[in-house]
């Protein structure tokens, strides 16, 4: 069963046929079910917009406001206007779907992560486009961030989502495949991703101390090896390009798709300081991980600016890894040549 002993010990919920994530050790390229091609779509990006989408607490989105911006995001993506039409450009019925939400910052009282509405809805658009419920599951690195993204209540799912769907914790140490050598280091991809054959990412944008941007990237590199901590040197530079560029990852991760309800401009990733989280009412969406990052990235030096601090490179924290992956081939970094697409609703 996926997740096995360390999600179980977790108090977590695990579907009863979670071994339909079963792989090959050895098997660390993911092959799309025969026949089907995942919609790729280098350099572009696509942001939509609404106000008053946020609950009376100020944190957490409405559901009809989560629902109506990811249709209209997917939309604008792939040009189909059903949801789930939309997700089938990403996702066939034979995958086994990993998401990956980020849960970090809201290990404190769910005030900053991938919020449960949103996880809902990208539930609901994959299964729309034919997927099982069975054969989803949604993953983090330990109880405290899954607790975050409300998605699990009580120990268990949230029982708005869909009978069938899965969750699993690695805690940085459930891990089946072969170790690999990235940046002159050993690690290990978890479990949850490895058993996958497609990942959709949902990160956020934040600032962060280390790397001075968290986004598209650094959410599947950092949150789903074994040891990001020896990943984290020199401002994580260009580690955190060189993990994704493994063919683990670009193999499984087909759409990257940004929370930005709320952003973190300073003094992240974790929400220590309220008023350096501020609302933003936005979601992105790429195949491009590069793209959204430079994208998000950008809206992080503009809050910054607005708010009489430095640039991160003035900071001491560049998030360099960002050309380095452009370097790699992993997207587009030039900004003049992503296409951003910006809708309001």
């Amino acid at each position: 069963m996926l997740g096995g002993a360390v999600a179980a010990a977790a108090g977590l919920v695990l579907s009863k046929t979670g071994d339909a994530f079963a792989g090959s050790r050895g098997a660390l390229i993911a092959k799309p079910p025969a026949g089907f091609l995942p919609l790729s779509m280098p350099g572009k990006v696509v942001r939509v917009d609404k106000a008053d989408t946020l609950q009376p607490n100020g944190l957490w989105p409405k559901q009809e406001s989560a629902t109506a911006m990811l249709e209209r995001v997917m939309a604008e993506l792939t040009g189909k206007s059903d949801v789930g039409e939309a997700f089938a450009k990403f996702v066939h019925k034979d995958d086994k779907v990993a998401i990956k939400p980020n849960g970090i910052a809201g290990r404190l009282g769910a005030t900053m992560a991938s919020n449960k509405e949103l996880v809902l809805a990208v539930v609901k658009g994959i299964i729309k486009a034919g997927v099982p419920a069975t054969n989803i599951m949604i993953y983090e690195q330990y109880p405290s961030f899954m607790k975050g993204t409300r998605v699990v209540k009580d120990g268990q799912l949230d029982p708005d989502f869909p009978a069938g769907i899965a969750t699993s914790v690695h805690e940085n140490k459930d891990a089946t495949m072969d170790e690999i050598q990235v940046a002159g280091k050993g690690t290990k991809f978890a479990r949850p991703f490895t058993e996958a054959t497609c990942v959709i990412n949902l990160g956020m944008i934040k600032d962060h101390s280390i790397c001075g941007f968290t986004g598209a990237m650094k959410n599947i590199t950092h949150g789903t090896i074994i040891n990001p901590h020896d990943f984290h040197e020199h401002n994580a530079s260009p580690q955190i390009a060189q993990l994704y560029a493994q063919d683990i990852v670009k193999s499984r991760v087909r759409l990257h798709i940004a929370d930005a309800f709320k952003l973190i401009y300073d003094e992240g990733p974790l929400d220590k300081n309220p008023k350096r989280r501020v609302p933003h009412e936005a979601l992105y969406a790429s195949t491009d991980p590069v793209a959204l990052d430079v994208i998000g990235w950008g809206v992080i030096e503009q809050l910054r600016k607005d708010n009489g601090l430095p640039t991160l490179k003035d900071a001491g924290r560049e998030p360099s890894y960002i050309k380095a992956a452009g370097e790699l081939g992993l997207g587009v970094f030039d900004k003049n040549a992503i296409r951003l697409r910006q809708v309001k609703i």
